[in-house]
């Protein structure tokens, strides 16, 4: 086992990482930028190295600096995290080469599995089945014409080198199609650095399921069952859960030996997930592969009771996985939400400022994944993601009812978040029989922002002037200005003021 990690990310995964580490008995090095100076990862990792300034591409996305701070601290190893260097092949070689090592897939496989193009080619070799497409980019609009007429309208247009709906375009008829694909390049090159395209059949209204897998060196490839995705919006997701209702038993173990064979194909190590798309008739098609964590993966983590973070790491130090097939099966439920500092009323607009106040959900079956405290400023520099609500309940509708609870209680003041409109989704009945599909966000979102914003304005509004008011109270109390009121705290820690926030929710309801 390794005795010293360095974790090449920030935030909730770098603090799930380093949590990780400490109950393998693991030293951990973080690295930050200049932006995240007092960021959590920071304080709590054993050792921290300032890697550059608040822009990713002059400090988390230089791996030449994250090398030199493993060797400079003597850490034998570098987990990725998800997002920035994860999926890049060259890092994982550079790391290779520089006598370390890299706590994910070969970098032959990333290569195989990493670009979306490459990864279709290998599907189709290996008997996996594919939706009807490209296998190579696009050379120009004249090419993605004849591609999308022998296909047929709708077709969906997608980076070859990366994902999170980056680089993606759904174009409906042929007087679109030129447009969409400039833009598609001209995004992909922003986020990836490589404006490659390919062209896949738009398949209407079908499921977003998802196989993780794990692999050790030693020729054991597993399925840990799937996730549902499929509650998403502009192509990134909201909301996920495992099991997923559209999955019987069945389908279950098909799925998730085709997603072996595939990892087999790719000559996988390490964890990493198979994306699927499933249609109302049970056929399913290879996506693409993450060679890395997936944002989701603690769903799978509470219904198979598997530490993945932790297995990365044993796997990466030579260890042999002592589960067998027949004993990976789902118990109960589990679902997660993405707590995004952005306002869904505004269009999803990103928010950023300094959280004020932060009281966190606690209780039976939740979990929380969060990189963000009390005093956590939110810049412009990186994704808006603040953390992960994630709950567990005996069945689906045990989960949905506690993931509400637990979102009521959740309170984040100073910066916007998406809380209230996960409340809003958990309320909803399409959502609640499980009858949704890739699409359903969208066709659903503006009713449920309606709803937000009719019942909602009014009820936050008064929670953040109580919390605020109270924080200002106590604050003046603290330096002498007033009497301190019996039973204050300090400033950072309104002593009742959830309560408030609480009933105030209650009369929401």
């Amino acid at each position: 086992m390794f005795s010293k990690v360095l974790i090449a990310n920030r935030g909730e995964i770098a603090l799930r990482v380093i949590r990780a580490c400490q109950e393998l008995g693991i030293k951990t090095v973080a690295v930050y930028s200049e932006a995240d100076v007092r960021a959590p990862h920071v304080r709590e990792a054993d050792e921290a190295v300032l890697i550059g300034p608040a822009p990713s591409s002059e400090s988390y996305l230089r791996g030449d600096k994250i090398i030199d701070a493993a060797k400079l601290t003597g850490a034998e190893a570098i987990h990725p995290g998800y997002g920035f260097l994860s999926e890049r092949e060259w890092f994982a070689r550079a790391i290779r080469d520089a006598g370390l090592v890299w706590i994910g897939p070969p970098a032959e496989a990333i290569a195989a599995m990493g670009s979306k193009t490459a990864a279709r080619t290998l599907a189709v070799a290996a008997g996996v089945p594919v939706v009807p497409g490209t296998t190579e980019p696009l050379a120009d609009a004249k090419e993605a014409a004849k591609v999308a007429k022998k296909f047929g309208y709708p077709v969906l247009l997608k980076a070859a080198a990366g994902g999170g709906g980056k680089g993606m375009r759904v174009v409906s008829s042929p007087s679109d199609l030129a447009n969409a694909l400039e833009a598609a390049r001209r995004e992909a090159k922003g986020a990836f650095g490589d404006d490659a395209i390919y062209l896949e059949k738009f398949v209407e209204r079908p499921r977003h399921v998802e196989i993780q897998i794990l692999a050790d060196s030693h020729g054991t490839v597993l399925s840990l069952g799937e996730r549902e995705c499929s509650v998403q919006r502009r192509h990134q997701k909201m909301i996920e859960e495992a099991p997923s209702v559209a999955v019987s038993p069945e389908l279950r173990k098909k799925m998730g030996e085709t997603a072996v064979r595939a990892a087999r194909a790719a000559g996988y190590v390490n964890a990493g997930t198979c994306e699927f798309l499933l249609d109302s008739k049970g056929d399913f098609y290879f996506l693409e592969m993450n060679t890395r964590l997936q944002v989701e993966h603690p769903v799978t983590e509470l219904v198979t009771g598997i530490d993945l973070v932790q297995w990365q790491i044993r796997i990466a130090s030579g260890q042999k996985l002592p589960f067998r097939q027949e004993d990976i099966w789902p118990r109960g439920w589990a679902m997660e939400c993405r707590i995004t500092s952005e306002d869904a009323s505004d269009n999803f607009l990103p928010s950023t400022g300094r959280i004020d106040y932060l009281h966190l959900p606690s209780g039976p079956g939740v979990r929380w994944d969060g990189g963000i405290e009390s005093g956590s400023e939110v810049g412009r520099y990186y994704d808006p993601m603040l953390a992960k609500l994630i709950v567990w309940g005996a069945d689906r509708q045990q989960a949905i009812t506690r993931m509400r609870r637990a979102l009521v209680d959740l309170i984040v003041i100073g910066v916007e978040t998406s809380r209230d409109f996960h409340v809003r989704v958990m309320d909803d009945d399409e959502f609640r029989r499980g009858d949704i599909d890739i699409q359903w966000l969208e066709r659903r979102l503006a009713s449920l922002l309606e709803r937000c914003a009719s019942n909602d304005t009014v009820e936050v509004a008064a929670i953040a002037a109580a919390l605020l008011a109270e924080r200002d109270r106590t604050a003046r109390a603290v330096a002498g200005v007033s009497a301190a009121a019996p039973g204050s705290t300090s400033p950072e820690v309104p002593a009742s003021s959830w309560k408030q926030a609480a009933r105030l929710e209650a009369l929401r309801d």
